[in-house]
């Protein structure tokens, strides 16, 4: 990989496009996603033509653009994941800007609870008096932290992505720290805390940051959040398929837990299909279906279609199903179970 990383941009994209799309039938959903994406936007991707199709993209203005992506996708607002330990983020919040009412914030603090020890001078750095041992003041201030950011984001939530290996209670810094500070923050703020578990970061690490890989999480964890903070709300997603059944089995169980997308190497359709024929059997109405989880702003566009397609087919067979006992939804009520499905569930598990 050494080499591929030495190119140019445009010929790492030459050497990606010639074999997933030339060399061999886009048939990963992955490739389908592009193909996808190239089609609603107009462009003919079966010329086998980036250099045209490159042209066109350096041509877009960048604000139509998202206007375009998000028509397209049907989608009304984008929920960022947002951190204030991102050295490409943090000036611009620093400076100010003018915000995109269509985008939203949730505060991202992955390396406060991952890399306590890198995070700590940083903290510290910043105005904040915190020490790696935890003594003193530093929870207090970890949770002042916390309130300065979700303040300037006016974010929705807090999110964390997690290891499989990730264990609460446990005699770790992340424990401790979600114990000491993220619990009593999202307390007094009605902030939820959302985990996002079971990634495995730098598997192989010649990809870069494509190099991470999925392991099946103890969700014992998640279990022992819910029945001990029940003043705490909890969104979570995990990322093995073997871990579906068991999430919907707990989210059966406790009321502040609120389970949501199909995050990642769990999104394609097989599994999205699979995933939600689960969920409305185990959990019912509550629960979001699918949440656009995109690096590249016109991922969303191949995402929301293709998961659309998919979660229709699964609710027609329901409401199929439904028929036969004699219960005919109405279309009102078919209205209301999709917008809580697509949205409406989440905003009211947020309380707003």
């Amino acid at each position: 990989f050494e080499a591929f990383w030495r190119l140019a941009r445009e010929e790492q994209a030459q050497m990606i496009w010639d074999a997933l799309f030339v060399e061999n039938s886009p048939l990963s959903e992955a490739c389908r996603g592009v193909l996808t994406v190239l089609n609603r936007l107009g462009l003919d991707a079966n010329q086998r033509d980036l250099p045209s199709i490159r042209k066109w993209f350096a041509e877009q203005d960048s604000g139509d653009y998202i206007t375009r992506c998000m028509d397209l996708a049907k989608v009304k607002t984008i929920c960022m994941t947002n951190s204030p330990f991102d050295e490409l983020e943090t000036p611009q919040w620093d400076t100010g800007f003018a915000r995109d009412e269509r985008f939203t914030s949730a505060l991202r603090i992955d390396p406060l609870l991952l890399e306590w020890d890198t995070a700590t001078p940083r903290l510290a750095k910043a105005g904040y008096e915190v020490q790696a041992d935890f003594s003193g003041k530093t929870m207090e201030e970890v949770q002042r932290f916390l309130r300065d950011w979700a303040k300037r984001m006016d974010a929705l939530y807090v999110m964390v992505s997690l290891p499989p290996a990730f264990e609460y209670p446990a005699d770790t810094q992340c424990s401790r720290l979600i114990d000491g500070a993220i619990l009593p923050f999202c307390r007094e703020s009605g902030l939820p805390f959302a985990l996002m578990i079971g990634v495995k970061r730098g598997v192989n690490a010649a990809l870069q940051l494509a190099g991470d890989g999925v392991g099946k999480p103890d969700l014992a964890s998640l279990e022992n959040l819910c029945s001990g903070h029940p003043d705490n709300k909890f969104l979570c997603t995990v990322l093995s398929r073997e871990s579906q059944h068991e999430l919907c089995v707990i989210a059966r169980k406790f009321r502040n837990l609120h389970v949501f997308g199909c995050w990642w190497f769990t999104n394609v359709p097989n599994v999205i299909e699979e995933m939600t024929r689960m969920r409305l059997d185990l959990i019912g109405m509550s629960f979001t279906a699918q949440h656009s989880d995109a690096r590249v702003l016109d991922q969303i566009i191949y995402k929301w279609d293709h998961s659309r397609e998919i979660i229709t087919g699964v609710l027609t067979e329901k409401y199929l199903n439904l028929a036969t006992t004699g219960w005919e939804p109405s279309g009102a009520e078919i209205q209301r179970d999709v917008e809580g499905l697509f949205g409406g569930s989440f905003q009211r598990f947020l309380g707003r």
